[in-house]
């Protein structure tokens, strides 16, 4: 078994995510690269793009239609290529959480209860409608019925739609003003868990390997989902993996990729990213060769917020904000190359421009 060390496989996550050079690609690419990107806060979403040379983000969801915008991975919202976000749903649905006895007693809705959401939220939004959050749920309780689940089904954290953005039923649609809205997505049904993932563990791996199916199913359902069904996931596409060692701890990357891996040389830039970038969340802010261990709290925040980071070798080096005058502000961990800082943060500025 081919082994490599971590410097490596950072630098090599760092060319595989556009990090060292700007893809200058419609945004449809660089998300297809980063396989979807977090967007519960619209802004990161955009940046995370925008840093990576990417163009258009607006444009692909609202009138290309190439990417869209649904609840993914983590329970989350993400941005996901049209054409491929069936696979990326079709796995976060196999938890299943909705059947669980402590999540029906939390939010008083049995899984019949979400069948016949389901079904009223699909006519509703049949024939390209396109509804605020208050006008879908008005229709599903006038259709189903269940008074006793209005508060819940109106509530901003979708905990009864994601299911539905799972399934294939919604995805959002266009912003009426402050108003989210949700439309049927541009696809009909999902595929098998098994198929979905010949597609979604390559994309993984491509972006955010070497990697063990662990590390795989943190960044997936954090760690929700069944252990035989991840490992029959690996099986589904293990002639497209090859295994390699990092550190001595077996772990897989797409075998097209692994000789640029093995040629990968450490990388000694620095890199300023925004806040909830695929770059961190693709690894997890548990893991200790990205983020010191003793600075995670100032990575992963109250209430789920990832930090915008400062990249230095590929490690997280400091995190950085912008102050009222839009100068940045940097708390580095470690000591970076003041010039290499410098030009970092002039090419962040020329992003969020």
């Amino acid at each position: 078994m081919e082994s490599v060390t971590w410097p490596q496989v950072l630098a090599w996550r760092m060319r595989r995510q556009f990090l060292d050079v700007p893809a200058e690609a419609p945004a449809l690419d660089v998300v297809r690269r980063l396989a979807g990107v977090q967007a519960q806060v619209a802004s990161a979403a955009e940046l995370a793009v925008a840093v990576r040379g990417g163009r258009g983000v607006r444009r692909a969801l609202r009138e290309d239609g190439t990417l869209v915008k649904t609840w993914a991975m983590r329970g989350t919202l993400h941005l996901l290529p049209s054409d491929e976000a069936p696979a990326y749903l079709a796995l976060c649905a196999t938890t299943r959480h909705w059947e669980r006895p402590g999540w029906i007693r939390t939010f008083g809705a049995t899984p019949a209860d979400l069948e016949a959401i389901a079904a009223a939220a699909a006519a509703a939004l049949s024939g390209g409608a396109a509804l605020t959050r208050k006008e879908l749920t008005a229709a599903i309780l006038a259709e189903t019925g269940s008074g006793h689940l209005a508060e819940v089904l109106g509530s901003g954290w979708g905990t009864l739609l994601k299911p539905l953005a799972w399934w294939g039923v919604l995805c959002y649609g266009p912003p009426q003003g402050t108003n989210v809205t949700f439309t049927a997505p541009p696809w009909a049904g999902t595929p098998e868990p098994e198929d979905a993932a010949r597609t979604v563990i390559p994309a993984y791996l491509g972006a955010h390997g070497p990697a063990t199916p662990e590390a795989f199913d943190n960044w997936l359902t954090r760690k929700a989902s069944r252990k035989k069904d991840v490992k029959s996931w690996f099986a589904a596409v293990e002639d497209r993996l090859a295994a390699v060692e990092v550190d001595g701890v077996p772990m897989h990357v797409p075998r097209e990729h692994l000789d640029e891996l093995l040629e990968t040389p450490p990388d000694r830039s620095v890199r300023l990213l925004g806040g909830f970038d695929q770059y961190v969340l693709g690894a997890g802010t548990g893991s200790a060769y990205l983020v010191p261990p003793e600075r995670r709290s100032e990575v992963s925040r109250t209430a789920g917020w990832i930090s915008p980071v400062v990249l230095y070798e590929g490690r997280v080096a400091g995190v950085w904000e912008q102050a009222k005058d839009g100068t940045v502000q940097v708390t580095p961990f470690e000591d970076v190359p003041g010039g290499l800082l410098e030009e970092a943060i002039e090419a962040l500025r020329e992003a969020m421009a």
